[in-house]
């Protein structure tokens, strides 16, 4: 684990001190919302409505952040670095998917209350935590599959569509999962807590896409 946090360390170093991803993952949430608030017609939303725009929303954002992951290692001869460094190579992996999931957190502490002024109409902090837990494990999707399209993506001259076009497609069971469970959360006097059997799948799908990206980083990386 060493190696990863001295990894991590040195992306969230990166951002503190050239803030590029998370801003630009804070502001496309926001217009974003304020597009949803006017093109819509409607003050309010709620239900699989809210959900959709809210997840959607996350999931557009969080390809700007999955985009930029590797941008240092490639312009730099980060790749090589690794390759030469006796150490563990899934390492990179975890460290950038630990960053993007770090990211994503940062993003909606300020995203999801922008959502609930802009777009919500009942108050939606009595099913917060259930939402924490649905985000939370849409996050380690979106970090997981993110990571490793990234690299697989950062070799090719056309990075900025392969991430969409690999990416999107891996993660509709997740998005799907995450838009169940949070339906009846955002819905006007709906639940408390999600569904088990929602959060069930996004947990299965997390240890799935999981351990298949860390088995064939490695071979990645080599290639």
């Amino acid at each position: 684990m060493r190696p990863t946090m001295v990894l991590l360390r040195k992306d969230l170093l990166l951002e503190r001190r050239a803030p590029e991803s998370v801003p630009a993952m804070m502001l496309f949430s926001i217009v974003t919302f304020v597009l949803f608030h006017f093109g819509l017609g409607r003050d309010e939303v709620d239900g699989s409505l809210a959900a959709g725009v809210l997840l959607v929303t996350i999931l557009f954002a969080a390809i700007l952040g999955i985009n930029r992951l590797f941008i240092s290692e490639h312009a730099e001869g980060g790749f090589d670095g690794v390759l030469m460094a006796p150490i563990d190579r899934t390492a990179l992996f975890l460290a950038k998917a630990t960053a993007l999931f770090l990211f994503l957190t940062l993003v909606e502490l300020v995203a999801v209350p922008a959502f609930a002024i802009l777009l919500l109409g009942p108050s939606p902090w009595g099913a917060l935590p259930g939402l924490l837990v649905t985000l939370a494990l849409l996050n380690a999707a979106l970090s997981l599959v993110g990571a490793l399209v990234s690299a697989l993506a950062i070799q090719t001259r056309s990075r900025d569509l392969i991430v969409p076009i690999v990416g999107l497609p891996l993660l509709v069971p997740a998005l799907i999962g995450a838009a169940r469970a949070c339906a009846p959360l955002l819905a006007d006097g709906g639940a408390s807590w999600p569904a088990a059997k929602w959060l069930l799948m996004l947990g299965l799908y997390d240890l799935v896409f999981g351990l298949l990206a860390y088995a064939v980083f490695d071979f990645l990386l080599e290639d």
